[in-house]
């Protein structure tokens, strides 16, 4: 079942999205999760604690965030299986775990910006969907920062969590859904959450460890159908590149990105005022501009279509009558 509900949140967010009054009135589940989170780290994450204790505080902080997402979500959808239109409720639910819609709106708004608003709007553009500083990039950093995001968050906020809510349900996917913003919110080395956020980053990684390599294996695939992109050059960077990202993760799915569209992504980049110098993915050009952005957003497009073959095959084969 928990598959079919997966099959059927695809379309659901793929058509719909999360509607912008929905949003104005209650929200969404991550503002959610990530309000619990703040409240746990106000309680839990002191200046005064010691290394151990703030390292402690973390791996407690991330337990009772999934425990409690698992259990509500399991609650809900185990009341609502025994509805008789129950399912497509859950599904409804489960489609503000994936992002298909917003990643492709987010990416392609700077593409826009680039092409006919200039410089600055672009860099305001690509501003709500990365995380280092903007504010330095010209146009050809800015188009990469893009394609960069739009790999990236294909495993993200798409293949993993239809990853966790195939194996887990709704509750696999709450709780993956906590896990990344956990992650995002708490998982970086600033002095505040070096030991703090050190298991969110940790079970981050490890959650997404599967769905990188999957999403990978798409854009892959999906470049073999493209008569603009090269399947080959996208094997060939992500066997060889991926594995030098400071990510565990991300460089899977930019490394196949950047080599599927003869890019050089990643590499050093700003992210607050200090310098990341990053392995470079792909070995094309560095000079990124918003056609690569729109050839990858088509790219992207191929890659969740056959993922949603994918789910769907996978509901013909857990249904087929036994011999």
């Amino acid at each position: 079942m928990s598959v079919i509900v997966t099959l059927l949140a695809l379309f659901v967010e793929a058509i719909f999205g999360y509607p912008q009054p929905v949003l104005q009135i209650v929200g969404h589940p991550v503002t959610w999760i990530g309000a619990m989170i703040a409240w746990l780290d106000r309680v839990l994450n002191h200046d005064a604690m010691s290394s151990l204790s703030r390292r402690l505080a973390g791996f407690i902080a991330l337990g009772v965030t999934l425990f409690a997402c698992g259990a509500v979500a399991s609650v809900i959808e185990q009341r609502l299986l025994q509805l008789p239109f129950g399912v497509f409720v859950d599904a409804i639910l489960a489609s503000t775990l994936i992002s298909q819609r917003s990643l492709h709106s987010h990416v392609k708004r700077v593409a826009v910006a680039l092409e006919t608003e200039g410089i600055a709007h672009a860099r305001q553009a690509v501003s709500k969907i990365v995380g280092r500083d903007t504010d330095i990039l010209d146009m050809t950093g800015v188009a990469r920062a893009a394609i960069e995001s739009l790999a990236e968050n294909f495993s993200d906020g798409i293949v993993a969590p239809v990853f966790w809510l195939c194996l887990g349900g709704l509750a696999g996917g709450a709780i993956y859904k906590a896990t990344n913003t956990a992650d995002s919110m708490i998982g970086h080395r600033s002095s505040r959450y070096r030991d703090f956020g050190f298991a969110a980053a940790k079970f981050d990684d490890l959650v997404n460890l599967p769905a990188s390599r999957l999403s990978a294996l798409l854009i892959i695939a999906a470049a073999a159908m493209s008569g603009r992109a090269s399947a080959v050059s996208a094997w060939r960077a992500f066997r060889r590149d991926a594995r030098h990202h400071r990510s565990p993760n991300a460089g899977y799915p930019e490394a196949a990105m950047a080599g599927a569209l003869g890019l050089a992504l990643a590499g050093p980049r700003n992210y607050g005022g200090i310098l990341v110098d990053d392995a470079t993915m792909g070995d094309g050009r560095r000079a990124a501009s918003a056609e690569d952005i729109r050839a990858a957003l088509a790219l992207y497009q191929r890659a969740d279509a056959i993922l949603l073959v994918l789910v769907a095959t996978l509901v013909l084969a857990l249904n087929l009558p036994p011999n």
